[in-house]
Formats: structure tokens, sequence, C-alpha cells
């Protein structure tokens, strides 16, 4: 049976990897539709992507929309063009001959349909002979639940495995999943998007599974672990801030706006009273950042949970 499957690749100076991103979309044995959303590039990569692959349905933005923002406009498009799957792609990806047709074996095979929030592949790094280092993390992490070095010491017949979570440069999204649990929240600009709808996938009781057969590549950084003391200080403030961020918005957490400023400003005494004036200012700084967002939080949970096709106009 052949779908409609829309690929949903957000741009900001892609020329790195456009070609090998785009060209590898045509090899694929299932038939593809592809929507680019641009954010601003500057190194030529709207006119590259315009006069090499006509057949790429491109759309300028007039301005940086941010990753959620630019990903729902795409949807968006893909949902009125009567898409069956949407398949979330970073530009510092590329896919294989038959890894589409693995994850839609996944999903006929899968018994349940409605069970089903996200289908990863199984990510390569840029040499395309090792496990991309964050998404191998993403495995290991849900060790418990879906016992992967066993299935791939045993050489399992499985094909699939159950994780916790996995980021969106490659994410097959069933019709059903942007239904029930919408787009972005456009709360974030640029990080933890994905974590924040995982967390409303999770909340939905949908689950998140990776193909054991289907192959893909994302070229992502690799973790720098020699950066001067203070880029890491600050690396850890800003991994501090999203992790507040998402657990504030997160359905299956109770907040609370007066019992959250309270627990803040209570850090900022304590770890000034400790001598720690450094940390105390940062949590005194996280305090004056979150008061005047905490309306917009609470009315973005809400939505979230109660809204039908949440942060999407369709």
């Amino acid at each position: 049976m052949n779908y409609k499957i829309h690929i949903i690749i957000v741009t900001y100076n892609a020329m790195k990897w456009a070609e090998r991103c785009f060209s590898s979309l045509r090899k694929s044995s299932v038939p593809l539709s592809a929507y680019v959303v641009d954010n601003g590039s500057t190194d030529g990569t709207q006119d590259y992507i315009n006069k090499n692959f006509p057949e790429v349905d491109f759309h300028q933005s007039p301005e940086n929309l941010g990753f959620g923002r630019a990903n729902n406009l795409a949807i968006e498009k893909a949902f009125r063009d009567g898409a069956e799957f949407f398949y979330l792609m970073n530009q510092d990806a590329w896919i294989f001959e038959n890894t589409f047709s693995e994850l839609i074996k996944l999903y006929e095979n899968y018994e349940n349909k409605e069970e089903i929030g996200i289908i990863s592949p199984m990510h390569l790094d840029g040499s395309e002979k090792l496990l991309d280092f964050h998404f191998e993390r993403y495995l290991a992490r849900s060790v418990e639940k879906n016992r992967i070095i066993s299935e791939l010491f045993l050489n399992s017949e499985r094909n699939f495995v159950e994780v916790d979570f996995v980021n969106a440069a490659h994410w097959f999204l069933p019709k059903s999943t942007i239904e029930k649990v919408g787009g972005f929240n456009p709360f974030f600009f640029h990080g933890a998007e994905d974590y924040d709808y995982v967390n409303r996938i999770r909340y939905h009781q949908k689950k998140i599974l990776v193909s054991l057969k289907s192959i893909v590549v994302h070229d992502a950084k690799k973790l720098i672990s020699d950066k001067p003391e203070s880029e890491k200080t600050k690396d850890r403030h800003t991994s501090i801030r999203m992790q507040r961020e998402t657990k504030f918005m997160n359905p299956h957490e109770d907040f609370n706006t007066s019992e959250e400023i309270k627990r803040m400003r209570n850090d900022a005494i304590k770890l000034r009273l400790k001598g720690n004036s450094a940390e105390s200012k940062f949590h005194a700084e996280m305090l004056k950042y979150f008061k005047p967002l905490f309306g917009e939080i609470e009315k973005n949970r809400q939505i979230a949970m109660h809204n039908k096709n949440p942060f999407l106009n369709l």
C-alpha cells in the first residue's frame, strides 16, 4: 500500500549537508513528498535547493521562526495536503533506500496502532560506521525497558524496541499523533521542543518505538569535553533552565506558580547562606526570568492537555 508520506525539513545555513540530504530522498524505495521551511539562511541554501531539487516544496520564512514554529508551519501544510505520515528530519541528516519500507512494515505489523506516537529509525553518525553518540545514549537510558543490548547481542528476531525518548532528528509520525498531540509548543524557540513533545506523547499514553531494521544518518555535533570552565558553567545553566521549562510544561507534573516562585527564592537564599554567591545569583536570575512567563506556561499547558490539534492552525 502506498501511503502519503511528507518529509518536513527546517533549514538554516544547510549547504554543508544539502546535497547529501535531499539526494537521499530521491533514492527512497517508497514515494515521498518533501516540504522545506527555511529560517533565513545566508549561505545560499535557498537557491541551491530551488535549482537542484525542484520537486521540493520550498517555503522561505520572512523571519527565523525557530525549530518548532517552522516545523508547525510545514506540518499544517502537509496535513492540508492529505498526509498520512509526517516525517520530521534534520537538515544534517539523510536516509537510505529501504528506510521507509522498514518503518512502514513496523507500523503495519504493530497490533495496536493507536498506541504509536513516534517511530524512529536507528541513527548512525556521519561516518555511517557507528551509532550516533546521542542516539546511543537514548537507547541506553531505556535499557531496563527495551533490553537493547541483549536484543542485539543475541541477534534477536525482534524488529523494534520501545524507548522513553529520542530526539526529533528523524521522527515518523502517524496522522493520529498529529491529531491528538498536535505540533510543537511555540514557547520553545530552539532547544527542548522535542523533550516537551515527548512528555505530551506519554501524557496521551502513546509510545515511542525504534525500528531496529530502519537505518538513517544524523551527522550531529559531537560533545566537546575540553571547553573552558566558563563555557561549561554556561551550558549547565542553560540545561537547568530548559529542564525547568520542560518540567513546568509537562502535563504529568503538578504546576503551581506561587510554589515555584517560593522554591526558586529559597534556593537562591540557601546558596547565598552557604557562601556560593555565583550559584545564588544564577537562581535569582532564574526567578527573574520565569516570573513574567508563568502565565504563558500555564496557558500552553492547558492547550496541550485539552485542545484538539494543539499549537496547530488546522
